[in-house]
C-alpha cells in the first residue's frame, strides 16, 4: 500500500521552498523568490502555509532601513521533509 504524501509539502512551490531551506538552513525572501522563479504574492502565500504547519519559521526585520524577511526550516520541517522523501521513494519502487 502506498503511503499518503504530505499535502503541505506536495505542492510544487512548497516542495521547492523546503528543498532550498533543507540545504541552506536559512534564506531571505529575495533569494527564495529568485530561486523558485515565483511571484512575490504566491511565494508569500506558500510561506504562510508552511509556517502555519510549523515547517518553517519566518522572521521579519530590517537590514538597515530596508525590510527583510528571512525563513528557516524547523526541526519539525526537517522531519516532515525527510518523511516525504521516504514516502515518495516507496512510489518509485513500484
Amino acid at each position: 500500500m502506498l503511503k499518503k504524501l504530505d499535502p503541505i509539502i506536495h505542492s510544487e512551490l512548497r516542495l521547492a521552498i523546503m528543498s532550498l531551506l533543507i540545504s541552506v538552513n536559512r534564506a531571505d525572501f529575495k533569494y527564495l523568490k529568485e530561486e523558485t522563479e515565483s511571484t512575490a504574492g504566491n511565494l508569500s502565500v506558500q510561506l504562510t502555509k508552511l509556517e502555519e504547519a510549523g515547517y518553517i519559521k519566518v522572521e521579519k526585520g530590517f537590514k538597515g532601513k530596508m525590510p527583510q524577511t528571512t525563513c528557516s526550516i524547523t526541526k519539525m520541517g526537517i522531519e516532515a521533509f525527510e518523511k516525504y522523501v521516504e514516502d515518495l521513494k516507496s512510489y518509485l519502487k513500484m
